[in-house]
């Protein structure tokens, strides 16, 4: 393990105590505004990516490549470590350690890694299917055993068999990939707050994950409840992606019936106030010193 890394960051947060809540971040500007809110991590949504890049939804578009550039350009803007949606890592073990690689170059201290089959679907959805047990391991071993080259990431393993086959194989899972030594285990689309009890009941040992999706599958609980539960790494993927869809609607809406938000600037930030996000004042200060 590498002190001070970005993963060892986030290892020690939860070694500590914390309950760590990530908000899903999609491109450099939400991850400035996420860290600006105080969020120790950051998570990179597939969902979220696949939606404000390619205007698509989480059904398998998504690229490597996009990803990777994603996770680029929020771990320059911001200084929390970042665990980044990495999929199923794009194809096979070696596949998956080639994925890991280029986003432990890109900054993300982390990385979720799932079961489904490719293409894959938001966890969310319906028709998901996994693929066998001992090829998922495959790709969590090759990933974990890239710690020995210097790429030390948090590495998530996520199970979607609780929809595809059953709660059972899905806790089964989840032991398997703890007993090879991942940082956490996410056990995806839990239905009811009994299912999120006895994963954390028969999955011991290890950080837990818990998704938290605005109208999804799981139940919605706060980061206090869901310690009390046995989840310690929360993550809420689609709040700011929801949040910027409303707002972006209701604006154009406004503009479209009346040609101007005069009448209306409470629905959008002042031009002064961006000029704060973005750290304006830094640049001028850049500027003059090497004017």
């Amino acid at each position: 393990m590498n002190a001070g890394s970005p993963a060892q960051r986030i290892r020690d947060l939860l070694a500590a105590g914390t309950t760590v809540n990530m908000p899903g971040v999609y491109d450099a500007l939400s991850a400035r505004l996420a860290s600006e809110g105080g969020f120790e991590v950051l998570f990179v949504s597939g969902y979220s990516v696949a939606a404000s890049r390619l205007g698509m939804p989480d059904y398998g578009y998504l690229t490597q490549t996009e990803i990777v550039d994603t996770a680029r350009a929020v771990c320059a803007n911001t200084a929390s470590p970042v665990i980044v949606d990495a999929d199923t890592g794009y194809g096979n073990p070696l596949n998956a350690m080639h994925t890991a690689r280029l986003l432990h170059r890109a900054g993300a201290g982390g990385l979720f890694l799932e079961d489904q089959e490719w293409p894959k679907k938001c966890g969310h959805f319906a028709g998901k299917r996994v693929v066998d047990r001992q090829e998922w391991l495959g790709k969590l071993r090759a990933v974990r055993d890239l710690r020995g080259e210097g790429v030390d990431l948090f590495v998530v393993a996520r199970t979607d068999a609780r929809a595809a086959v059953s709660l059972e194989e899905a806790i089964a899972r989840a032991q398997a990939a703890r007993d090879l030594g991942v940082d956490a285990v996410f056990v995806e689309a839990p239905e009811t707050v009994d299912d999120l009890e006895r994963v954390a009941r028969e999955v011991e040992g290890v950080v837990r994950v818990a998704n938290m999706i605005e109208g999804g599958r799981t139940p919605l609980l706060t980061p206090a409840e869901l310690h009390d539960l046995g989840y310690d790494l929360i993550v809420t993927p689609l709040t700011g992606l929801f949040a910027a869809a409303r707002a972006l609607r209701d604006a154009y809406a406004v503009l479209r019936a009346k040609g101007t938000l005069r009448d209306d600037p409470d629905l959008v930030v002042s031009f002064e106030g961006f000029a704060d996000v973005v750290d304006l004042a830094g640049h001028r200060d850049l500027e003059r010193r090497y004017a």
